[in-house]
């Protein structure tokens, strides 16, 4: 059997240039009036130029927009559940000529990560996105808040990507492209392909959800965010060493493989859980672990709606398709890990696994119990909450 098409169901699309057509890309890019772009729209950048966002070619239009928020389709019907769009401020837009060119540059160091040629300036209602994207316009959500503080103008059009923006450099073989994730697979000889989602250290319960999902397929793409994150979060290198601690100790060989992407978290909940999907068709995983209240933050979320979201889209929007797992935990009478939907059990046998339960413990130095964490997992996160504060991550 084959992996699974990319989205669109055409080849992959990588918007980076090689080779002598990246050098020229440079030298003219230098000519360029620039743009500084935020870490969401970097991102999103990286994304477009590894072809995560196939069949993508840049940033979107007024009526893309405008479809993907109200019915997820592109104005071509291409199924698409969150806007990917740049914004700059009024002033900036001003003086940008339709159909001229823009460098869009780092929001870090100002180096330059792409071109883009401009075929529209619009305005958008940024609180219309948000009652769409995020269910909400509460100020405190950090999507919203993410949405509500960015340029008042967006810039559409197609874009050539000049850099991978430093995520190779910084996080080497993790660091893994569509087309190279692909090959890998190809290698192993694996089709039927489990993604599973984080942006946290691997606790019990997570090594259950991947655990069940080998045993229905040929293996797990354990895919961590190496974007930003929220303050009190734990980096992207520290949380690959604690996954890569765990896999050694307690899997199988070569059932699972661990690999970085470059987005920022939006915390859209159900929304995002589908763009999670998405993008893992173009990296060749046919399967998305989906548990409790995936991508989301705070009680913005019921726990099962990025379940439920799935079931409400058509049954060709996507080939990759939701793997739905209950709310799991450590159950004292099963005497080992466990879910709602196999567990007869009540609440006062259950110890409910969360990370932010974990973070919290681990910063205040309080023991762990076993059926929590690892303790090969805990000996790395205890090294680096054992760091200063000032080197802690923001």
């Amino acid at each position: 059997m084959a992996l699974v098409n990319p989205h669109g169901g055409g080849d992959l699309n990588p918007l980076l240039l090689e080779g002598k057509a990246l050098k020229s890309g440079l030298d003219h890019a230098k000519t360029l009036p620039q743009v500084r772009v935020s870490s969401r729209e970097k991102g999103d950048i990286i994304m477009l130029g590894i072809g995560g966002f196939t069949p993508l070619d840049g940033f979107m239009t007024h009526a893309d927009w405008a479809g993907v928020c109200d019915g997820m389709k592109t104005s071509t019907g291409l199924f698409w559940p969150i806007p990917i769009t740049l914004s700059t401020d009024t002033a900036t837009a001003g003086s940008i000529r339709i159909g001229s060119e823009i460098a869009l540059t780092d929001p870090d160091d100002g180096s330059i990560l792409a071109t883009m040629k401009v075929t529209e300036k619009y305005a958008i209602d940024k609180a219309h996105e948000c009652a769409m994207v995020f269910s909400t316009t509460d100020p405190e959500h950090p999507g919203v808040k993410m949405v509500m503080n960015q340029g008042d103008v967006n810039l559409a059009g197609p874009i050539k990507v000049l850099s991978q923006g430093g995520f190779p450099e910084k996080y080497g073989a993790l660091f893994k492209s569509p087309r190279e994730t692909r090959t890998l697979f190809d290698e192993l000889g694996w089709s039927k392909v489990v993604a599973f989602q984080t942006r946290n250290p691997m606790h019990r319960s997570h090594e259950y959800l991947v655990k069940v999902a080998i045993e229905i397929s040929d293996g797990v793409l354990i895919h961590s965010l190496l974007g930003h994150l929220k303050p009190g979060d734990i980096p992207a290198e520290v949380r690959a060493e604690a996954i890569a601690t765990l896999t050694d100790n307690y899997f199988v060989k070569k059932t699972v493989v661990q690999a970085g992407y470059p987005l920022d978290m939006r915390y859209a909940g159900p929304r995002e859980a589908l763009l999670h999907a998405l993008f893992r068709q173009n990296y060749g995983c046919s399967h998305l672990i989906v548990g409790r209240d995936h991508a989301g933050v705070g009680s913005y979320y019921g726990p099962f709606d990025a379940h439920h979201i799935f079931d409400k889209i058509p049954r060709d929007a996507l080939e990759t398709q939701p793997l739905k797992i209950d709310w799991t935990f450590w159950c004292y009478r099963c005497g080992g890990m466990a879910s709602g939907r196999t567990c007869p059990h009540g609440e006062a046998d259950r110890l409910l696994v969360s990370g932010t339960r974990l973070r919290q413990w681990l910063s205040e130095c309080a023991e762990v119990p076993p059926e929590f964490s690892r303790p090969e997992v805990l000996k790395v996160l205890r090294a680096y909450y054992a760091r200063p504060a000032e080197l802690l991550a923001h």
